[in-house]
């Protein structure tokens, strides 16, 4: 084995290997831009910015124990940047023909002989660009790739150098925080946008804590780990069931995140809270009009909550747990359904749960891949989806001159899970992505469509409200 080789952690071992015939373990995302982009321009600029990250110019090479990270000698820009001619069939339009390709590649296997990852160009699209990216689960989470991948746009900063003896930051936080007692963890509070837990965690014990509060503390984590061993099965849904690998992909306009703010302060809700409301009403609506009864139902997504500092997201590796949310899919009044979210997310707050369910992943990397499948697969049967929330920048970025106008990403499934929904706020809106299933639920779009109208009967609702003087 090569000199440089490194070797990778426990935890992305277990996402290298939750690839499974019906689910592979990919971040999907698309750029819009306008005006057209060269393809020359792009290899150039992918050749000066992301492979200043080690990590994608490197191959991975498994054996008995694990996997290692290993130079490319036979890297080539053009096999990881290519052309994409975009076919259409008799009356479609560009963004279905976009998404048709889309949903082929979410299920198309990236090469394994090289860096495990793609960026497909669209030349001409809406008149402008298009630019499909697949990544490897295992090269990184979510929050790690979108800091890493929007460092590539005009402007973005490059990755600070790194020593060689940070090379094994990750096996040495990870050992660090899980042999160490679970008294020694403190999660606050739960922040989709990935930032609270991050701030919150305390990963040092702190001496002067008293017994009472060691022994709360200890007692919290009993509780979750026996919440996560004992859940319960997912409500019985369409959506729910045996997936088929033929991927569907959906996407929206942008909504403008002001008016989600002003939402959530008139009703003492976060934004979260008022975003989370209108994906539970906006799937309920979608089932209730196919004939599948929501009244009385929720659905368990499974909701990544990052944890590590965000300023260190350079260093890539997947460094974030899993706390499982039920949304209130059954309840028809927006502002009951606002509530309902936080209430749920109140229940989160304080909770081992997103630690505890990394120590899982954790434990899977040192596994067998069937005994990896079991493992996991106890958690895949209990959830319908797999949602995230990433936190994006406030003002439209450039790539290359070109102005980056929507950008839309797609969260991968593990096991027999369906249903990926994605929330990225980029430039003033927030946008919403699904992936699913071609077998459970052939229609995505028509989910996403009821978004906006979601969001627009629930700020009704609000400005009918009576107001104190």
């Amino acid at each position: 084995m090569s000199d440089t080789a490194e070797r990778m952690s426990r935890v992305d071992n277990a996402w290298l290997r939750m690839d499974n015939d019906v689910n592979l373990m990919m971040i999907v995302g698309v750029w819009l831009l306008q005006p057209a982009l060269r393809y020359q321009q792009v290899c150039e600029r992918i050749g000066q910015q992301l492979l200043q990250y080690p990590r994608f110019r490197q191959k991975v090479v498994e054996d008995v124990l694990g996997a290692s990270w290993v130079d490319d000698e036979d890297f080539d820009i053009k096999r990881h940047v290519v052309r994409e001619t975009l076919p259409r069939k008799r009356g479609q339009n560009e963004r279905a023909a976009l998404q048709a390709r889309c949903g082929e590649l979410a299920t198309t296997r990236l090469d394994p002989a090289h860096p495990l990852w793609q960026f497909h160009l669209v030349e001409h699209y809406e008149g402008g660009s298009a630019i499909v990216v697949r990544i490897h689960h295992c090269i990184g989470d979510g929050i790690a790739l979108t800091s890493v991948v929007l460092s590539i746009t005009d402007g973005g900063a490059l990755p600070p150098q790194r020593s060689h003896d940070a090379v094994h930051d990750e096996d040495d936080w990870l050992t660090t925080t899980l042999l160490r007692p679970l008294t020694d963890l403190a999660v606050k509070a739960i922040d989709l946008s990935g930032e609270g837990v991050s701030r919150s965690m305390d990963l040092v014990a702190h001496p002067q804590a008293g017994t009472r509060e060691l022994a709360r503390t200890g007692y919290r984590v009993a509780t979750d780990l026996a919440a996560l061993a004992l859940m319960e099965d997912d409500s019985p849904t369409r959506l729910k069931g045996k997936p088929v690998g033929r991927k569907i992909v959906a996407w929206g306009e942008p909504i403008p995140l002001d008016v989600v703010k002003c939402i959530g302060k008139a009703l003492n809700a976060s934004i979260n809270d008022v975003l989370l409301s209108c994906v539970a009403g906006a799937i309920g609506d979608y089932l209730r009009e196919i004939g599948d009864d929501p009244s009385g139902k929720g659905i368990r997504a499974m909701v990544p909550v990052n944890l590590r500092p965000l300023d260190e997201a350079y260093k890539l590796g997947n460094r974030f747990g899993l706390a499982p949310l039920v949304l209130p899919i059954g309840i028809d009044n927006p502002i009951e359904r606002v509530y309902a979210v936080r209430a749920r997310m109140s229940e989160l707050k304080g909770s081992y749960q997103p630690v505890l369910a990394f120590g899982v992943l954790a434990v899977a990397g040192l596994l067998n891949k069937a005994g990896q499948d079991a493992l996991l697969n106890l958690f895949a049967k209990k959830a319908t989806a797999v949602m995230t929330n990433v936190p994006g920048p406030t003002q439209l970025l450039e790539f290359c001159g070109s102005t980056l106008r929507q950008s839309i990403f797609w969260v991968p499934q593990s096991g027999n899970v369906a249903v990926g929904v994605s929330i990225f706020s980029y430039g003033g809106g927030v946008q919403f992505a699904l992936i699913t299933d071609c077998k459970l639920c052939p229609a995505p779009q028509q989910i996403i469509d009821r978004f906006a109208p979601e969001l627009e009967k629930l700020l009704w609702v609000t400005l009918m409200l009576p107001w104190a003087a």
